[in-house]
């Protein structure tokens, strides 16, 4: 199995780099698919209360076989739960739904700039990370901005900031702040929804190495130091995805791909998201 490397986060825990996420993975196939990218070699889940599917996970966790402190599972606080005490009942509600014991990371989902106060919200999270039952917390889709008043207004730093990143959105302004911070930087949406895998940049690289688009822009991530988790219900494409650490980028091929950089983004803007599902 090849070797996934690790991520110190700031409070000392290790992360894989390279995940597998389940979103928008229907609850009727997430066992399966996460048993399967388990034996492909995966020791990383990214799940959410969103996504309708932590049990699911749960499952597939406890059914591999695999000694659970060697599976890394993330999980994230629902928009509809960001008051202080629906923050805890809905992280208890997660343990629950996952029942794998404890949860290694767990993320405010979205900022909510115009719903409410999400440094309420990220007290609720220190309370929930001083319990003990989570290893790390942090956040997800938070601009620079936010992070300002995390930081100047509570007491724990964020271990991750997961936000969209791919060639053609690389959301430099925000690395840049997470790095100076000691925040890891996950990037959900890696090769955006498929778009960039027609690019031809992308696409020349990939035939001059003898790889495949998306390998070739999962490398791009890794190289540039992003946490990434592709998502695939197909067996050949989780083995693919999972298949990018026997080769390297050159600096040229880093370099043009970077310069897709177009601001593009699959998702919506953090700033103005506010949405709280029905």
């Amino acid at each position: 199995m090849t070797a996934v490397p690790n991520i110190t986060l700031n409070n000392g825990v290790e992360i894989p780099q390279l995940g597998f996420g389940v979103f928008q993975i229907p609850p009727e196939q997430t066992r399966e698919a996460t048993l399967s990218a388990l034996e492909v070699g995966y020791r990383h889940i990214d799940t959410a209360e969103m996504y309708g599917n932590e049990k699911e996970v749960g499952e597939a966790v406890r059914e591999s076989g695999i000694d659970r402190e060697e599976i890394f599972v993330t999980s994230k606080l629902n928009n509809g739960y960001h008051a202080y005490d629906d923050a805890l009942h809905a992280f208890d509600q997660s343990l629950k739904d996952l029942d794998i014991g404890h949860l290694d990371l767990f993320l405010v989902h979205w900022p909510l700039p115009g719903v409410g106060d999400y440094v309420e919200t990220w007290k609720a999270m220190e309370k929930i990370y001083e319990s003990g039952r989570v290893r790390a917390i942090g956040v997800s889709n938070f601009q620079p901005h936010h992070l300002r008043r995390i930081h100047g207004e509570t007491s724990v730093t964020p271990a991750v900031n997961q936000v969209e990143i791919h060639p053609y959105l690389t959301n430099e302004e925000v690395r840049a702040f997470d790095t100076e911070h000691g925040i890891a930087t996950e990037a959900w949406s890696p090769i955006a929804q498929g778009k960039v895998l027609d690019d031809p940049t992308i696409v020349r690289i990939a035939e001059g190495l003898g790889r495949t688009p998306a390998q070739v822009t999962l490398r791009w991530h890794l190289q540039r130091g992003d946490i990434v988790f592709p998502k695939s219900v197909t067996r050949s494409r989780v083995e693919e995805n999972f298949d990018v650490f026997s080769f390297e980028l050159p600096p040229g091929a880093m370099a043009d791909i970077t310069a897709l950089d177009r601001h593009e983004r699959t998702g919506p803007d953090p700033d103005e998201f506010n949405h709280i599902p029905g």
